[in-house]
């Protein structure tokens, strides 16, 4: 019986598929015109002042994404200090620990860093919204590795990724300060890395149970970004809540899933033990 971390042939062609095609993804963003920022993207639906705090929604909702994040670091901290057979069967190795902790450090920086851009919006305050989220969904993508393919892949793919992930944010800033802010770096990085994450778990057998997990976590947060598309239009419907404050909580929630993922899992094969 194969071993769910084994590739056979024809996945490894699959997976040499998937590189040339991220390459060509990747070239295409850096040699395609640019996508610059939308004149309009800093005018949130919901502006309203409460506690003299502005907009406040958009920026007391970030609280919900602090808690997830908080939850998945406090997982991974009972896993590394109480050694037992419950804790220790949610890694394999040590090796696993590191995308998972740099993903929800990266969940709790982004809820400082949205807060204050919210409290006024602009694009010196994005960058410290769009940094902690690069670097997460590039840890997410290192962590998918380790799980589908091997952990040490994933582990040396790390510290690329996230350089990249923080790269395209910088890239983008960079630009905006001379007028010419190019997206499509960012686009790559947080959009086509989610693409690669729900690819890789359809190609690969996850290594531990619940593994289908990950796509529903991805899936929830596809919702969320549908729900900030429609800002305008959900505000609308009763002025309670806006699309970009929705945004916030069903991100958590994406979030939260993939805590919840790790927390129930154990291995899917055992492995024999020699002797």
């Amino acid at each position: 019986m194969m071993h769910p971390g084994t590739v056979d042939q024809a996945t490894r062609r699959r997976l040499i598929l998937l590189l040339v095609f991220s390459v060509a993804v990747v070239l295409l963003a850096v040699t395609m015109p640019p996508t610059s920022q939308p004149h309009a993207y800093h005018a949130f639906a919901d502006q309203r002042t409460l506690f003299g705090i502005p907009n406040f929604m958009n920026v007391v909702s970030n609280l919900a994404i602090l808690f997830s994040g908080i939850a998945g670091l406090s997982l991974l901290w009972r896993t590394y200090r109480i050694q037992n057979r419950t804790e220790l069967r949610r890694f394999r190795s040590t090796a696993e620990y590191w995308p998972y902790l740099i993903l929800f450090t990266s969940v709790v920086l982004v809820a400082p860093g949205s807060a204050y851009y919210h409290w006024e919006p602009d694009n010196a305050g994005l960058v410290w919204d769009r940094l902690p989220i690069a670097v997460g969904v590039s840890a997410l993508l290192a962590g998918v590795l380790s799980d589908r393919v091997c952990p040490a892949l994933g582990l040396w793919a790390l510290p690329v990724l996230v350089f990249m992930g923080a790269g395209s944010v910088i890239y983008w800033y960079l630009g905006e300060l001379r007028g010419i802010g190019n997206l499509n770096l960012y686009i790559v990085i947080q959009f086509y890395s989610l693409l690669l994450v729900v690819l890789l778990s359809l190609l690969l057998p996850s290594r531990y149970t619940h593994g289908e997990d990950i796509c529903k976590a991805i899936g929830l947060y596809a919702a969320a970004k549908f729900a900030e598309t429609f800002d305008q239009q959900i505000f609308a419907l009763g002025q309670i809540i806006s699309g970009h404050t929705v945004k916030h909580l069903v991100a958590a929630l994406s979030i939260w899933w993939i805590v919840r993922m790790l927390r129930r899992r154990v291995p899917a094969i055992k492995e024999s033990v020699a002797g």
